[in-house]
């Protein structure tokens, strides 16, 4: 669902639908299942996602 969500959802469907903490733990598989530039968005959007994808390489 998160993978939908991040590649598909609206603005609203981001805030009531997805979890911070569970995002930031699953983004190393997440950002494997994504577009490159999706994943590149995201990440330069929110930096403790880049942190987390890093981490787990």
């Amino acid at each position: 669902m998160y993978r939908t969500v991040l590649a598909e959802g609206q603005h609203e469907d981001l805030v009531r639908l997805l979890n911070r903490d569970l995002l930031i733990d699953q983004w190393p598989v997440l950002r494997t299942l994504v577009p490159r530039h999706l994943r590149e968005v995201w990440e330069r959007s929110f930096p403790e996602l880049a942190a987390a994808g890093s981490a787990a390489v």
